[in-house]
């Protein structure tokens, strides 16, 4: 059985990170509000397609990823301590490097008006 999460324009996106990848995700905190997921992995792993609200994303440990949407697709390197906006989005990712990653996302339950989720991870 698929999971799926209904924006508030009508569209639907993938499933829950939660749902679809529980190796990897865990609820850590979640109100009426804001939903906090706690991320961990391993040099090597993949996540199968999933989709993100509007989060904002904190790194605990420093890796490297690639980000896969459709036939988009883009390399990131991020460092311990890096605070940054993810704008909603449907993707899925592999750990390319060679350390494992450690991440917090707030995921926020309202979308911003018009939000369209264009942009393929952090926002620069």
């Amino acid at each position: 059985m698929v999971t799926t999460v209904a924006r508030c324009d009508g569209r639907v996106m993938a499933e829950d990170p939660v749902t679809s990848n529980p190796d990897h995700y865990t609820v850590v905190f979640e109100n009426d509000r804001v939903r906090v997921l706690e991320y961990r992995d391993e040099p090597g792993a993949r996540t199968t397609p999933h989709a993100h609200p509007d989060s904002v994303m904190y790194t605990l440990s420093s890796f490297r990823r690639r980000l896969v949407a459709g036939d988009q697709q883009r390399e990131v390197e991020m460092t311990a301590g890096t605070v940054g906006w993810l704008p909603a989005q449907e993707h899925h990712g592999e750990n390319i490097g060679d350390t494992p990653t450690h991440v917090l996302f707030v995921e926020l339950k309202e979308p911003a008006p018009g939000a369209g989720g264009r942009t393929l991870g952090p926002a620069d």
